[in-house]
């Protein structure tokens, strides 16, 4: 699999980064299987927090049994506090056997009042910049989802040198002037400042709203194999490092088809995604 460097972390990282979700309700048996999958196929970047149901204790076992400093690990906090965050991280260490993060980050800042939160006298960025003094962590980052990710981490941006960022975007999203404005401007900056670009969200289709999901993801993700090779291709084909892949393992296979081989497909194929009305609809209704 394709590896491209991390920003200013150097960490070389695989095309698709596994979304360790996918783990929080397995058992551990079937979490080592998806971990072994993924790892054989060349992912060389996890990405986990403790907010994944079991994921944390899924992989902590799993590295204790086969410690690999190869691997590398993006945790984060969704606390607010200082207290709260300091507890997270060290609990995270504990889970994993290790003694300092590759990469922690500020999770799910989505708008600028999360960021306002984080950066309060008191807030979680006080715990993490103590953690990296300490040599806790070794890097710094920052993780968001919805239509206002991308301008708020380039507002994060104008107030921390992060390592890198977590945004989520797609095809469709990209499709509205608004946010692509936005997305091209935390690009832009990204490449300017080596910050290394972690994408969520690459292969959903839209929200479940009242409907029963039918897998273990946030959002209903898309399914046909040609599908997700075009929106694979699309994102890849831009200025990012990895795609994280979706929270339920029954997609991984196809996930890792399409990282391997989406220098095959034509991005712009995944213009034809926007033609499809349900596509379309479900991210109206987000």
């Amino acid at each position: 699999m394709e590896l491209r460097r991390l920003g200013s972390t150097g960490h070389m990282s695989s095309v698709l980064a596994f979304g360790a979700y996918a783990l929080g309700k397995q058992s551990q048996e079937d979490a080592d299987r998806t971990i072994e999958l993924m790892l054989g196929r060349g992912v060389t970047h996890i990405d986990v927090a403790p907010s994944y149901a079991d994921a944390e204790l899924r992989l902590g076992d799993w590295l204790k049994r086969h410690p690999s400093p190869a691997i590398f690990i993006g945790c984060k906090t969704e606390q607010r506090d200082r207290a709260g965050a300091r507890e997270e991280l060290l609990r995270s260490l504990d889970r994993f056997g290790r003694d300092c993060h590759d990469l922690y980050q500020l999770h799910a800042v989505c708008t600028p009042e999360d960021l306002d939160a984080c950066f309060a006298p008191g807030g979680s960025m006080e715990a993490i910049l103590e953690a990296r003094d300490e040599g806790l962590v070794r890097h710094i980052g920052i993780t968001g989802h919805g239509w206002q990710s991308p301008a708020t981490h380039v507002a994060a941006l104008d107030r921390f040198p992060f390592a890198t960022v977590m945004t989520s975007g797609n095809r469709m999203m990209a499709s509205r002037p608004g946010y692509r404005r936005d997305w091209d401007a935390l690009l832009a900056r990204c490449v300017r400042d080596d910050v290394g670009v972690h994408v969520l969200k690459a292969t959903a289709k839209g929200p479940w709203g009242d409907r029963t999901p039918t897998h273990n993801t946030w959002y209903e993700p898309l399914t046909a194999p040609d599908d997700v090779r075009n929106a694979v291709a699309w994102l890849l084909a831009q200025p990012v490092t990895t795609l994280c892949t979706a929270g339920d393992a029954t997609l991984l296979p196809d996930l890792l088809d399409a990282a391997e081989r989406w220098r095959e497909s034509d991005p712009a194929a995944a213009d034809a995604l926007l033609a499809d009305p349900a596509y379309t609809n479900f991210f109206d209704a987000a």
